[in-house]
């Protein structure tokens, strides 16, 4: 049974160099263009694709060839021209930031990977325009919206320094260091995990110019990202007209998903695998991308996929990956019966929780009466208002009591064993460790509430 415990796993980070007393970590950027998300390996990778004429390569060629509208104009010219060379799609890209481009994420890529066909005038206009930007969006406290200005200001350095230093000060020591950092380590603070796509490029873009990984500040948040993207999609897939889609968990289920939300959550797993091919996640995040079937061949996925997709990175089959994922440190559970696109699935995240079975996603409450819930490889119990339970447990699955009140400390009598106490974590859930094999009786008390003073008699 495969079953991994985000919050209890000892972490081994690699020490950074002590700075001495009174310096400060410079975060000046001399690098050349292009200095976002495309560095040498990369770029080196990106053009080895184009000469061999790879499947990812010749449908973004067809597309941009072809003139296909492209939902991200910015994006896809700029990264088409500096990958080909092809100065007319530079051309359009730098016409598109000059004229209606709004977009400041977009405005930044052009400027950074289309230096080369910016005249002296064109690159003041634009340089202008990303400062314009910054300080427009600035009340905007986003993860988007900081990711942006985060590209807009690496982009800046070397033309507007003032801006650029004073942006990349705000958003690694003062944002991400002195509020987000602290937060997530505390467990207050929960990173939607719509937002992972802008996280990761700062991820990148930071260390790329930086030298500097951001996981470090909040390691146990990081730890098992990856497998919490694999084990938050529903089983069953979605066939669209251009590929097949694996849906991420939504908090308000619908019969039609978002696509496009689907593919930034692959642009997400397959930026994860660029960043850390080397952890034991990623390489089984690598087995669970590296179908065709997944491909993204649409005119908005397709310049993610040819961005970040390494097919020639080895990977671990992704049914060796754990089917229970307990996140003590923000309180989530996700659980599959299997790895079949069959199978059953449950989510806790963000207070909600779901139950995937046969093709549909419920939305249940957390807080109801109801019997236990078996899955197979985990059992679920509702504690909200049934306090006293008989489980039985046939193997090695662990047993979860969802809808408790977080951080709240209870006392747990199970038969034939001495009372404990444990805590629940943010989302209220408890982790149960009982005798297998048996039907046991379980009973939880609050501890410093009316029912832990209550004279209740021990479960029989």
């Amino acid at each position: 049974m495969h079953l991994v415990r985000v919050g209890s796993i000892a972490l081994v980070v690699a020490a950074l160099p002590a700075l001495a007393p009174g310096q400060e970590e410079s975060l000046r950027i001399d690098a050349e263009h292009p200095r976002i998300l495309l560095g040498q390996r990369r770029l080196r990778l990106l053009r080895r694709e184009r000469e061999r004429q790879s499947l990812r390569w010749n449908q973004f060629q067809l597309l941009m060839a072809g003139k296909a509208p492209m939902p991200e104009p910015g994006f896809a010219n700029a990264l088409y021209y500096e990958v080909s060379g092809d100065s007319r799609a530079g051309r359009d890209a730098v016409a598109w930031a000059l004229g209606p481009g709004a977009d400041l994420r977009q405005l930044a890529l052009v400027f950074d990977w289309c230096q080369n066909v910016l005249t002296e005038a064109q690159s003041k206009a634009l340089a202008a325009k990303l400062a314009r930007g910054i300080e427009q969006t600035r009340p905007d406290s986003s993860l988007g919206a900081v990711r942006s200005r985060l590209l807009a200001a690496v982009a800046l350095a070397g033309h507007l320094p003032e801006v650029s230093d004073r942006e990349l000060e705000q958003t690694v020591h003062k944002w991400w260091e002195g509020q987000i950092a602290p937060a997530l380590n505390a467990g207050r603070q929960s990173l939607p995990l719509d937002d992972s796509y802008a996280l990761l490029e700062m991820l990148h873009v930071v260390r790329d110019n930086l030298n500097v990984d951001l996981r470090d500040a909040a390691p146990r948040f990081f730890h098992n990202l990856p497998l919490i993207h694999l084990l938050s999609c529903y089983p069953a897939t979605y066939a669209a007209a251009e590929n097949e889609y694996r849906i991420p968990a939504m908090l308000h289920p619908t019969a039609e998903p978002d696509l496009r939300r689907a593919a930034l959550a692959r642009a997400t797993e397959l930026s994860m695998v660029a960043y850390d091919s080397n952890a034991p996640s990623s390489q089984l995040l690598q087995g669970w991308l590296m179908n065709d079937n997944f491909l993204m061949r649409g005119a908005f996925g397709i310049p993610y996929e040819f961005l970040w997709a390494n097919p020639y990175q080895p990977g671990l089959s992704y049914y060796k990956a754990p089917l229970v994922l307990h996140d003590e440190l923000l309180g989530r559970l996700f659980v599959r019966s299997s790895w079949e696109e069959s199978a059953a699935w449950l989510g806790f995240f963000d207070g909600n929780l779901q139950l995937f079975e046969d093709g549909r996603a419920t939305v249940l409450n957390a807080r109801l009466d109801a019997a236990p819930l078996p899955l197979g490889r985990a059992v679920i119990l509702f504690g909200a208002h049934t306090r006293k339970f008989k489980v039985a447990v046939s193997g090695d699955e662990p047993v979860f009591v969802v809808g408790l009140k977080p951080r709240q400390t209870y006392a747990i009598e199970v038969d034939h064993e001495e009372m404990r106490e444990e805590e629940s974590d943010p989302g209220g859930i408890l982790e149960l460790d009982l005798p297998h094999k048996a039907e046991t009786a379980v009973r939880l008390r609050e501890v410093g509430g009316q029912a832990a003073r209550s004279s209740a008699p021990r479960a029989q």
